[in-house]
């Protein structure tokens, strides 16, 4: 992959997922790269739920405005707003698996052109275990991934299969990364939008999987 291509950033990755979300949507949010669209929702009438327990996530605190005890499912700081809502965990799962929650932005280490998603585990290496992924994917309307196109080695992370643990089979429907934005479609993928500097050449050439 070609080093001087630019594309998107991580900061504007998570402002361009904030677009796929609609007035009126309750949206998990996960950890990584997701928890920042959180500063890019603006104007939208978007409600942010936390699965540790909170419904109507604020953007990120100011340093040295930050409360310890307002956190995140990924144990980042974050800020409360006037309809914020707090709850144990038993009913924030009731409404990830009850359908409540519209979408889900989600980070990936690896997507297959079928939308199945692999993001909990590395074999051989500690982790902090699946948290609520597995219920997210299976739970909700829309399943969006953030994430880098290729790992540090330059290897596509859009593939044919996915290579490691899977956290959902067939559940992704749109996948971000610092390239453009792909669709999941029944014969493969469908490149809907290039990031800046990005052509359609380069998604093909940095993705392993089929792009129609």
């Amino acid at each position: 992959m070609p080093s001087e291509i630019k594309g998107w950033d991580r900061n504007q990755m998570a402002a361009r997922a904030a677009e796929e979300l609609e007035d009126g949507m309750y949206v998990n949010l996960g950890i990584g790269i997701p928890t920042l669209v959180a500063n890019y929702v603006g104007d939208k009438d978007i409600t942010l739920q936390s699965e540790n327990g909170m419904l109507g996530m604020g953007p990120f605190p100011f340093e040295g405005e930050e409360d310890p005890d307002l956190i995140n499912a990924g144990k980042q700081t974050i800020t409360e707003l006037r309809r914020t809502a707090y709850f144990d965990s038993a009913q924030s799962f009731g409404m990830i698996r009850g359908g409540k929650i519209a979408a889900a932005i989600l980070g990936a280490m690896e997507v297959s052109e079928k939308g199945d998603l692999a993001n909990w585990m590395i074999p051989g290496k500690l982790v902090k275990g699946m948290g609520g992924a597995m219920d997210l994917v299976a739970g909700v309307g829309r399943v969006i991934v953030v994430m880098d196109h290729t790992n540090k080695h330059g290897e596509s992370k859009v593939l044919k299969e996915c290579t490691l643990p899977l956290t959902g089979k067939s559940v992704v429907d749109v996948i971000i990364t610092n390239l453009g934005v792909l669709e999941v479609g029944h014969k493969g993928l469908h490149i809907l939008e290039c990031a800046p500097g990005v052509s359609h050449d380069d998604i093909r050439a940095a993705t392993e999987a089929t792009i129609v």
